[in-house]
């Protein structure tokens, strides 16, 4: 049975990351969708909000699983017997970093592989960025991202808009 682990922060999950979970679970036996709980940017979202939008997700995906990890992602492959690292290029600055990191994965854990899947051209312009971006400013994010999502990071959008209209706290009062 060949595993294959998905690691991402997922902030949110969009239709490209779908793409590519959907496709490499078609290669292997079992995809785990892994959320990373302590991403180095800001997440919109928390590690548990992340891991259960996912998970609503890939409800009736009977060849994925959504699991949040910590620590390094070739450590967190090995807990789970996962032999292969999936990643998803969107455009040529993809590849880059993801050389990178596969090649850092290669030193750490020789016997794990990495393979990457080129996004359909449709989602080529996705990334969690922007889709924050575009929620944040109004725009329409439903052709993006599953509904739940969209109705999840509509509702995040407008809490941070109120937090950030209330006068700041006078510590005298």
């Amino acid at each position: 049975m060949v595993k294959a682990f998905f690691p991402g922060t997922f902030d949110p999950i969009h239709h490209g990351h779908i793409n590519i979970a959907t496709r490499a679970s078609r290669l292997f036996d079992e995809l785990i969708l892994a959320v990373y709980d302590k991403p180095l940017k800001n997440a919109i979202f928390s590690p548990e909000e992340r891991l259960a939008l996912a998970v609503e997700t890939f409800r009736n995906e009977s060849k994925i699983r959504v699991i949040g990890y910590s620590g390094l992602t070739v450590d967190a492959c090995r807990n789970n017997n996962a032999q292969v690292i999936v990643r998803g290029l969107r455009v040529f600055s993809d590849f880059e970093y993801e050389f990178r990191m596969a090649l850092a994965n290669h030193r750490l854990a020789p016997d794990i592989e990495v393979m990457a899947l080129i996004t359909n051209e449709e989602h080529t312009f996705l990334s969690s960025s922007t889709v924050r971006e575009i929620a944040s400013l109004g725009g329409d994010i439903t052709s993006m991202v599953p509904a739940h999502v969209a109705e999840a990071l509509y509702t995040r959008t407008r809490e941070l808009e109120a937090r950030q209209s209330l006068p700041p706290n006078n510590p005298r009062d």
